[in-house]
């Protein structure tokens, strides 16, 4: 195996909750348009739309409060109440300024990890969103670089990685989105270890294409991330 100098952590559903804020959210807000249409509708007009609008505003919680009051209009033919698109924006408000929630073992890994490897958090989405999620987190100290990028491409990672002068197959990412955390590294010669979340969005579970064999693994909990490193030396 090669050596691994450098290891990546994707953050939202890796290092701490984030789909649990969007799944609670798309139910009471199909409740609060049910008046309208019927729930199992509304819900499946803002999966559309939220995937749609990711290629126009982007990740994050923003994004998607701009595609609810798109659906609200759309489910309700433009006669949807200034007050529940009130409500709406008082759910996101209160979403984004909520506390963080790390994962369970979270800050031991990293305890353990950082003085062995050159540790990256790499997040996508909107800066402003992420890097307040970032600082919330106390998890910054434990990194050697942040990065905030509007999407994980293999593009975006081989840019951070001739940065930081760091060869892609000297770098592993650990992430719990096929599209985004394994697909885009093994495509550049990196290394990939995916930790399925519960919660993860299907947007993000489906790469498009299969996998090469070889190049990434999965583990079922990141607290068993420092034993499979073994494997590579350390």
């Amino acid at each position: 195996m090669p050596t691994i100098t450098a290891i990546g952590f994707d953050a939202d559903d890796t290092l701490w909750e984030s789909e649990i804020y969007y799944v609670t959210t798309k139910k009471e807000f199909a409740r609060l348009l049910s008046g309208y249409a019927p729930i199992e509708q509304i819900e499946a007009a803002l999966e559309v739309t939220e995937t749609h609008n990711v290629q126009i505003y982007g990740y994050g919680f923003k994004s998607f409060t701009l595609s609810m009051i798109e659906t609200a209009l759309q489910v309700s033919g433009g006669e949807v109440q200034a007050r529940l698109i009130g409500d709406v924006l008082e759910m996101a408000k209160q979403v984004l300024q909520a506390e963080i929630k790390l994962l369970d073992g979270v800050e031991g890994v990293l305890h353990e990890l950082s003085p062995l490897y050159s540790l990256f958090l790499i997040t996508k989405g909107e800066l402003f969103e992420q890097q307040r999620k970032i600082h919330k987190s106390g998890l910054r100290r434990f990194f050697h670089h942040t990065e905030v990028v509007p999407d994980k491409t293999p593009e975006a990672y081989m840019r951070l990685l001739r940065t930081q002068n760091i060869p892609p197959e000297q770098f592993l990412m650990v992430g719990n989105s096929l599209r985004s955390d394994i697909l885009p590294v093994v495509t550049i010669q990196g290394w990939a270890v995916l930790v399925p979340h519960s919660l993860t969005w299907s947007h993000e579970t489906t790469p498009g294409q299969e996998l090469p064999d070889g190049r990434w693994f999965e583990i079922p909990r990141l607290s068993d991330l420092p034993n499979f490193l073994k494997r590579f030396g350390k």
